[in-house]
Order: C-alpha cells, then sequence, then structure tokens
C-alpha cells in the first residue's frame, strides 16, 4: 500500500484532504426505502443497533475506521483489503439472529462493496472515483453478498479469506469500461473450498515437508515490505534444491503474509510439518533477520536464530544472509547441510512487482488482461535480458494465447514458446520452469512427443517441488501416455501448491486428468469448482461441456456450450483440432462439440 507523503499527512492536520491508497467499503441495507415505509420505527432501532457494534466492536477489531453512516447504510475505510474483507464477513452475521422471529417481507439483509485505489482522505469523509465505484460494484450484489474489485481480489486469498466466486465483468452506470467482479462468501466449516485428500506416502518418500512463510517487517517503510518475499523467494530455492525435503510452493506460502497464524493453522491448510518464518529489520543498509522453525506435531519452535549483513546481499546470486539461515535450518530439521543453490533474483525490487503483476494479469484469461499482461513480462524480460525466469513465463503466454482461442495461427504460436523458452534455457538450463513449459508446448503441437516427455521429466526430477512440471506433465500423460498417471501428477501438483493464486488453473488440470481416466463426475466436480475462481477460461469450458456430454447431462451440456459460444463467438470445431495434438481425449471433446453443434440448430 502506498503511504501518503509528509507534506500530505501536514497537510491533513489542518484539516485538508490527502492521497492515499486506501480501502473503502460500502455497506447498504436492501430494500431500504420499502423497509421503512412499512416499519419504520423498528428498521430505525435495529439500524441504530447496528451501527453501534459497527463502529464500536467490528470496526476497531479490523483496524477501520468510519467515515459516515447513510441513514441506510455506512462508508468506512481501511489500509489492507483482508480487514475490509473481514469487516463485511462479520457485519453480516448481525442481522440473522434478528431475523428468525420476523416473517420474510420485514427482514434485514445488507450487501457491500469494497474497492482499493487513490482516494483523498479528510477528517470526515473520503473523495475521489474509488469511493463512487464501491457503491456501484455493492448494487451488483443481492442481500447477503460481498462484491469486490480487481485490486481487492488480487490482495486476499481464496480459501483462507472467503470463498471467491468469479462475477465477471459488467457495465455500471456513469462507469466508461466494464468492470470485473468476485463475490466472497464465508469459508465453509473453516476450511478450503478444496482440498485433495491426505494419503499415505510413499514408503520410498519420508521427506518432511516445510512452510516458508514471508518474513515480517518490524520497520514501517513501505519500500522494505517486499524484503520479506525476497528472504522467502531464497530459502525456498535453496531448501527446493534437496532431494530430502518437501517445500510447499512459494506463492501458497505467502497467503500467510502478516496473517498471525499458528504452526497449527499453517498445517491444516498446507499440511506442513515443518514452518519456518519470522521478522527482520532495516537499519540504513543493513538488515537484521530473526527466524525460527516450528514442529507443527508438537506445535514448539525446533530452532531459532538471528543474521544480520547488507541488504543488498538478498538480491545476489550468492546470498550468504540466505546460506547462514539454510544452513541453520536443515542442520536443526535433518542433520545436515542441504546442496548450496540459488536461482537468479531479479536485482531490482520493482522487477519484482512488474513480474508479480505480470503472471496474475496472465492467468484472468480476459483479452485485456492478457494483452496488459505481455506488456508488463515484456518490460521486465527488457530490463534483465540475462534472466531467465521472465523469458520463461513469456513463452507460457504464447500457450495461453493459443488454448484461450485468441491465437490466429496456433501452430506458430507455440512454436514461438519453444523459441522463447530455449531461449530462458540459455540463460539458466537447469530452469525447471521453462524446461516445463517448452516441453507443454511441444506437448500441444504433437510433433516432438518423445522430447516433450523427456522435458517434463527432466524438470519433475530436478526440482520434485516445482509444481509447475507436475501441472504440465499431467497434460503430457493425459494427451500421449497414461491417464491414471495423469491424475496422481494432478495431484501432486495441487498438493504442493494447494492456496495458488491460480487454483482455477490447476483445478482445471486435474479435471481433464480426471476427464481423460474416465472420471466424469469429478471432473465436472472440478470444473464448476475452477469456474467459480474464473469464468472465462476456455479449457475449463470445454473440459465440462465434454464431460457433462459423457455421463448424459445433454441440456447442461447444450447450455455450457451457448457460454462456449458466447466468449467465443467464432470457435469451430476445427479450430479447436488445430491448436494441439489429436489426442484421444481431444477426440472425445470433438465430437461431444460437434453433436451439440447439430443440435443448436
Amino acid at each position: 500500500m502506498k503511504a501518503p507523503e509528509r507534506g500530505h499527512q501536514a497537510q491533513s492536520a489542518l484539516g485538508l484532504p490527502f492521497e492515499a491508497y486506501k480501502v473503502v467499503l460500502v455497506v447498504d441495507l436492501v430494500e431500504s426505502v420499502r423497509l421503512m415505509a412499512q416499519h419504520e420505527e423498528t428498521v430505525v432501532q435495529h439500524w441504530r443497533d447496528f451501527m453501534n457494534h459497527a463502529n464500536q466492536e467490528i470496526l476497531p477489531k479490523h483496524h477501520g475506521r468510519l467515515v459516515k453512516s447513510l441513514g441506510d447504510g455506512l462508508l468506512a475505510e481501511f489500509d489492507e483489503p483482508v480487514d475490509a474483507v473481514r469487516t463485511a464477513l462479520a457485519l453480516n452475521q448481525f442481522f440473522p439472529r434478528i431475523n428468525r422471529p420476523l416473517p420474510a417481507g420485514e427482514q434485514l439483509h445488507l450487501r457491500a462493496g469494497i474497492n482499493a485505489s487513490h482516494l483523498y482522505v479528510g477528517e470526515h469523509d473520503v473523495y475521489g472515483h474509488g469511493v463512487n465505484l464501491a457503491a456501484r460494484v455493492a448494487g451488483l450484489g443481492e442481500a447477503g453478498d460481498i462484491i469486490v474489485t480487481a485490486p481487492v481480489r488480487d490482495a486476499i486469498v481464496d480459501g483462507v479469506d472467503g470463498e471467491v466466486e468469479d462475477m465477471g465483468e459488467s457495465y455500471l452506470k456513469h462507469w466508461p469500461e466494464p468492470v470485473r467482479t468476485w463475490r466472497v462468501n464465508p469459508v465453509r466449516s473453516g476450511q478450503p473450498s478444496w482440498r485433495p485428500e491426505k494419503r499415505e506416502a510413499p514408503a520410498s518418500d519420508f521427506r518432511p515437508s516445510i512452510a516458508v512463510i514471508p518474513f515480517d517487517a518490524r520497520t514501517p517503510a513501505p519500500e522494505h515490505f517486499v524484503i520479506g518475499e525476497l528472504i522467502a523467494d531464497g530459502v525456498i530455492a535453496q531448501l527446493a534444491r534437496s532431494q530430502d525435503i518437501r517445500v510447499i510452493a512459494r506463492l501458497s506460502t505467502t497467503a500467510f503474509r502478516g496473517r498471525q497464524a499458528t504452526p497449527g493453522e499453517i498445517d491444516a491448510r498446507l499440511d506442513a510439518t515443518f514452518v519456518l518464518s519470522g521478522g527482520y529489520a532495516v537499519l540504513g543498509d543493513k538488515v537484521l533477520i530473526t527466524a525460527e522453525l516450528a514442529d507443527t506435531r508438537r506445535g514448539e519452535v525446533v530452532w531459532a536464530d538471528r543474521v544480520s549483513g547488507d541488504t543488498l546481499d538478498l538480491i545476489q546470486l550468492h546470498s550468504e544472509l540466505i546460506h547462514q539461515l539454510c544452513t541453520a535450518c536443515t542442520h536443526a530439521l535433518l542433520n545436515a547441510e542441504v546442496q548450496r543453490s540459488l536461482v537468479m533474483p531479479l536485482p531490482q525490487l520493482d522487477s519484482n512487482a512488474l513480474m508479480l503483476g505480470g503472471i496474475t494479469l496472465m492467468h484472468r484469461s480476459t483479452p485485456r488482461d492478457l494483452q496488459r499482461s505481455q506488456q508488463l513480462l515484456e518490460a521486465v524480460a527488457e530490463r534483465h535480458k540475462r534472466v531467465a525466469a521472465p523469458w520463461a513465463w513469456l513463452a507460457k503466454w504464447h500457450i495461453i494465447q493459443v488454448v484461450q482461442g485468441l491465437s490466429a495461427d496456433p501452430a506458430n504460436d507455440f512454436r514461438r514458446a519453444i523459441s522463447i523458452a530455449d531461449r530462458a534455457l540459455d540463460l539458466e538450463p537447469n530452469s525447471t520452469l521453462a524446461m516445463s513449459i517448452k516441453g507443454h508446448a511441444l506437448c500441444h503441437l504433437g510433433s516432438d512427443v518423445d522430447d516433450s516427455h523427456r522435458l517434463l521429466q527432466e524438470a519433475t526430477q530436478s526440482n520434485p517441488n516445482d509444481p509447475m512440471a507436475w501441472l504440465y506433465s499431467c497434460v503430457w500423460s493425459s494427451m500421449w501416455g497414461v491417464s491414471r498417471d495423469s491424475v496422481t501428477e494432478a495431484e501432486n501438483a495441487l498438493n504442493l501448491s494447494p492456496l495458488d493464486p491460480q487454483r482455477y488453473y490447476f483445478e482445471m488440470m486435474l479435471a481433464t486428468s480426471c476427464a481423460a481416466d474416465q472420471q466424469w463426475s469429478r471432473a465436472i466436480e472440478l470444473c464448476k469448482s475452477s469456474l467459480l475462481k474464473n469464468r472465462y477460461h476456455l479449457p475449463t469450458i470445454r473440459c465440462l461441456i465434454a464431460s457433462q456430454y459423457e455421463v448424459g447431462q445433454i441440456l447442461e451440456a447444450q447450455q455450457t456450450y451457448k457460454t462456449l459460444k458466447t466468449l467465443q463467438p467464432d470457435f469451430t470445431v476445427e479450430s479447436y483440432l488445430a491448436a494441439g495434438g489429436e489426442s484421444p481425449l481431444r477426440k472425445r471433446v470433438a465430437s461431444a462439440l460437434v453433436d451439440l453443434e447439430k443440435r443448436s440448430h
């Protein structure tokens, strides 16, 4: 979050508004005009009780500030999106108790809209288009709904902060372009919306698992916040090279940044035997890092230490600070040193932000977001020509263009992806990400199936903790190998990154693997779960169509087919088959699509 500049803060002391990045929550009472007209005195009393509850209990608990009461609504502002979402969920719990004895026509229900943007903040009000947008998206909701915009969605974790449902794009009054929104529901029974069932590890796999949580800043400067991510990235990169430890993916562990979760809570979400966490303080060009390793089975700290050094050391290829942390942690965990290996990091913090933004937008799947994603990734690649990671993600971007039906020449785009992945491998021959993406492109192209299999096997063997390597291996197995292996590989990927921001993609891959193995009902369940998170992902829709068709749900398949044609009006079976090899599953999908096309006329 961007903090106000000191000059602006000085102005605020005089009562003038200052500009700041804030999160605004707008809550209103559904059908308030009718309720007031029919039961004014009762509604007013209930609303006064509600406002006292909100202002005295809920808002202080979640670091919110009541800006004003609107008579039948309220406006509050926050520094963090998670706090606004938790406040909205808590406020929704106020009226159910009051509503129980009331007839349906007299019950009181809330709806909420949350948006994050730069606003003008005054002592008694907040101003700007961001406030108007929060009110507009609140209007999209029904009783009990909490509707959020993209900046808020990107800051919360599905399955932890709430269960998120993609509502697509909407045209709002007096808004120049469509706005994409998401509905946030409470987490059912305090558990993630889907989690692979735990299985006994194979007899040959006795590795403990470890989750490395981004370290917390002890100093308030916003420019220091990303250092916690850099520490976690470096430690994960080194520990993941060991064949003796199973490391939870970094994108999943980021979900617990600053959340004060106990090791037991982290274990419940990530299935981690050990949790490494800590904090850091920056003093000039020096950083002091404190770390502790907790055993989640016993609920106790098994090791703690602190190291200090130069801040710039954290972005070096061979970071001494990261090496000290890893050596001490591994000795406590396994009584032995791990192999020392670091992945080249991007040398500037702004580049990290560009990279993460490009990856996030790429997985939203809409043409506009994909275009912006390409611009961000190309900017990082141009800035750091000798770093492999942005080139690898650019290669994946070309693959997504094809699978989303946005490519005019699928075969050429697959070859382009292969060429870009080769550039990444020239820079970093052991990059499992680049290996996996090149193998994935070759797999779809179908011209060198054996080479694609070799690359994917090499990636999983080189780094068995890389979820993307397992994810793309499952695609190869579903298209050219053994379908049951595909399901196992997809489950491995999801187990390694159960809280991944692109969870819809993992669920889609597992759904496709289940479809290849003719587990049609499970494929339907996974497709529906994936589409709640991203309704624009066409491969998920195609898999759902085929699965519904195969179990005899013809009417449902026809409706899903209409959705496909709405999102991709120029879709044809011929273009679908031209975008990849003719595997058994693709042939079954094509057969279902042909029949549904005939039925639609």
